[in-house]
Formats: C-alpha cells, structure tokens, sequence
C-alpha cells in the first residue's frame, strides 16, 4: 500500500453500513471492516488488537502498541459505520478518484479521518511501543445510532485515557464543544372508524397535529432560553410523522419523532427529556413519550492544555464549536477530554455524493504524523 490516498480506497471498497437505519445494502454491519483494520495493524504496525463485540456481529476495534506499563495513554477514535446508501449518486464503494476527490460512502464521514489517523501512526511505527504517551487506536461501533460502541469502551476503558481526539471530518478544527440530542417519538391514540362517519371515531392524527403545534409554540421560547456562547441555543425539530392507513378509515394511532438539541445549560438544569416531560403534562397534551434516547453534550476548556498541544503542532487548528453530535460526547462524560477533529467537510457527510478531497486527506495524514510524533 503507497499510500493514505490507497488506505483510504481500501476501507471504502469495505461497506460497514449501520444496519439499525435503512441501509440501501445487505452488506451492513462492523465486522467485516474490523477484521480487515485487525489484520492491517498487525501486519503493518506489530499492534496488539482486540475485537470487543458490543452488538452480535458488531465489535469494537481496540489497538494497542505500547504495553499496559502504567506509562499515560491517549487514543485516536473514529467509528467504523456508516449512514446508507440507497440514495447515493456515485457507486457508494468503488473509492473512485477523479478531480481532485476520492468518491464514497464514508470518503468523509469518516473513514478519511480514520485512514489519516492510521497513517500518522504508520509513519511512527518504530517509536511507537517506546513513546512516553502511549498512542492507542480504537474504532466504535454504532455512533451512526445509537453509540452502543462508544458508550460500552468508556463504561469499561474510559479510566485508561488522559484525552482522545475522535475521528469526524472538522476540517481539521478542534471542536471543543457540541450539542447533545434527545431523540424520542411522541404518540397519540385515538379510535378507527370508517371516514364516512368519522364522528364515530377519534382521530389521532389530528389530536396529534394540534398537540405538536402547542407544543412547538410552547417548548420553542423555553429552549431558546438555555443558551450557549459558541452552540447557541437548544432548539426543537418534528422530522418524522406517522399514520395512519387508508384515507377511508380514521387513523387509532399517530407517532412523531422528534429531535431535542441539547446546550451544556440545559444539561445543567435537568435535561431535554425532564423539560419535555414537564411541558406535555403542563400542557396537558394527549401525548405519549416513546423510546426516549437523551445524549450529552461535550464541552471543554478551549485553553485546555491537550488543545494547546495540538496547535502547538498546527497553529492553523483552531478551537470550534459543532452543533452535531459524536461519540465524544459519551467519552467526556466518563472523565475522558475528548475533542473532534479530522480531514474532511462536515458538508459532505451522509450527502448522494459523499467525497473528500485528496489534498485535505494528505494535510490530515501529514498532521496525525506530526501529532503522534510529538509525543515523544
């Protein structure tokens, strides 16, 4: 292999498609990609690996080049899945290169970062089990999802780490800080009835439109109220609505699901799912909370001096904030300082047409070089 350029074709030609959202594939799931990366790491890098299955056919990838000696250690980690393919406007796995740009599903989010990270450690390959901080390489599971992955190693390993950088494409940014997300779906009942009597009946689809616009109209200025001075404010958004079957019969069921933007305050003074809760019984809305998933946010010293060291390599890397969210998140809530930083658009991840430019991956692998060796 010459080069990242070929790293990175190598692991897009490998589908890792989340399977727990539509995948436009049946080739989904993290054991294929983390066998091949086991099998790389070991042969090119003498690295000790792990396979930790979070999930049935669904593991963690931990690499180890420095022995467990009590000597501080950080990670580079970015996550093995992606987001589908269904919709995508070039083959999502032929890795093709063409002006200027490796094309692909995963080229930016993040399997470019991933094959930065890996190169920067190839190039140190001989330093590596001798560095006073050791250097480790995980890759999660699951982060397209549900974060079983990252949430798993940080329950398990978290006490390990010093500091991690997350593999995201950031444009090699640091981002310091990002939101947290409540993901939940709101349901309403009613009674079915034929719609030639629909006063037989009760309409949840309707009881569950007028409950979201008091609701939205209610929770909007409350959230905007727990403000952040680099994410800006919480905010609320209805993607999804449900119900349903024939227009000849009055819908007995309605789901929402929405999506609950989380600042640092709001964490603070309880969180998105205590706010919700607190407003449907306010409101006294006919809603049903369903299948809540509530995440934290991530937030960091912008001075903090893991930050300092990496502009310290790169004085061009600034501190950001992101308003998405990562599995940082789960590492800096376990005590891990954790920020997001790779090669690579945020613009171009989960797009029809998913790229990166190949002189953005070689700024990020030469980066990653220079940031591993600076750990001697």
């Amino acid at each position: 292999m010459n080069g990242v350029v070929e790293l990175l074709q190598q692991l897009v030609r490998i589908p890792s498609v989340n399977p727990d959202n539509p995948a436009g594939t049946d080739r989904t799931g993290e054991a294929e990609i983390a066998a091949w990366l086991k099998t790389w790491l070991e042969e090119e890098l003498g690295a000790q690996v792990v396979l930790e299955e979070i999930r049935p056919g669904r593991p963690n990838l931990i690499a180890r080049f420095a022995p467990r000696d009590g000597r501080q250690r950080i990670l580079l980690g970015p996550h093995l899945d992606t987001v589908g393919v269904a919709a995508m406007t070039v083959d999502p796995f032929a890795a093709e290169l063409r002006d200027g740009r490796l094309w692909g599903r995963g080229a930016s989010d993040t399997k470019g970062p991933m094959a930065a990270m890996l190169w920067g450690l190839k190039q140190n390959a001989a330093i590596l089990k001798d560095l006073p901080i050791a250097v480790d390489f995980v890759a999660f599971m699951g982060e397209e999802s549900s974060q079983w992955g990252s949430k798993d190693f940080a329950k398990h390993h978290g006490h390990d780490y010093s500091f991690a950088i997350v593999g995201e494409p950031t444009s090699l940014d640091i981002v310091y800080t990002t939101k947290g997300s409540l993901w939940s779906t709101l349901r309403a009942t009613g009674k079915a009835a034929h719609s030639s009597q629909p006063e037989r009946g009760e309409n949840a689809a309707m009881k569950l439109a007028r409950a979201l616009d008091v609701l939205e109209r209610e929770m909007t200025p409350k959230l905007a109220g727990y403000t952040h001075p680099v994410l800006g404010r919480s905010t609320l958004n209805v993607g999804v609505l449900r119900s349903g079957s024939r227009p000849n019969i009055v819908p007995d069921l309605a789901e929402a699901e929405i999506d609950i933007r989380i600042t640092p305050a709001l964490r603070d003074a309880g969180g998105a799912l205590a706010l919700l809760k607190a407003e449907i019984g306010r409101l006294d809305l006919p809603l049903e909370i369903v299948r809540p998933h509530e995440n934290p946010p991530m937030e960091m010293p912008a001075s903090h001096p893991w930050i300092e060291r990496i502009r310290h390599v790169r004085e061009a890397c600034k501190p950001v904030g992101a308003p998405w969210f990562s599995d940082a998140a789960h590492l800096s809530s376990a005590g891990v300082p954790s920020v997001c930083m790779g090669p690579g658009s945020i613009d171009q991840a989960h797009t029809c047409d998913e790229f990166i430019d190949i002189a953005a991956l070689e700024e990020g692998a030469a980066f990653f070089t220079d940031f591993v060796k600076s750990q001697a």
